[in-house]
């Protein structure tokens, strides 16, 4: 499973300055043309295009919508800390599969896996939490952080 929502390490790719330019102006606009990519950086439509292509299929980028999941009728998001034992990697392709879930990272410090999840309301919530994720093997305990606003959520980091 790659393509950013990986599952293995993956090998960080190598970008040069025009590469790293292409996934600047996409990281402000995910619609701008590949001709108006082109004369910002410098190349043809055809090898912006063709760059973008080896960019995707290497798995450093995906360009997709970024949806408000409360306008699409998923009013409770939450993080959800988990305390596990055994192999955590497993867990995480364990918790990964579950169709709620939108996020997962293996972390250091109080929780062995942060999980983030959208759900239509407060009562999916719960039966996800008891029926699906407290259910697993090697789950010891749970600790869930409902959003009540998203205030800040960018993209835009850039290339290093």
């Amino acid at each position: 499973m790659n393509t950013l929502g990986r599952v293995a390490p993956v090998k960080p790719v190598q970008l040069d300055d025009v590469s790293k330019a292409i996934i600047e102006q996409l990281q402000v606009d995910g619609r701008r043309s590949y001709a108006e990519i082109g004369k910002a950086v410098g190349l043809s439509e055809a090898a912006v295009r063709q760059r973008v292509q080896k960019l995707t299929d290497a798995g450093a980028m995906q360009v997709v919508a970024v949806t408000d999941p409360m306008q699409l009728g998923f009013y409770r998001q939450a993080m959800i800390g988990i305390r596990a034992s055994g192999d955590t990697r497993e867990l995480a392709d364990a918790v990964a599969a579950i169709p709620a879930v939108d996020y997962v990272v293996l972390t250091a410090g109080s929780f062995d896996l942060l999980v983030e999840v959208v759900c239509e309301d407060d009562e999916e919530l719960i039966t996800l939490l008891n029926t699906q994720i407290r259910t697993l093997e090697g789950v010891t305990s749970t600790e869930t952080f409902v959003y009540l606003r998203l205030h800040k959520q960018l993209y835009n980091w850039g290339t290093r």
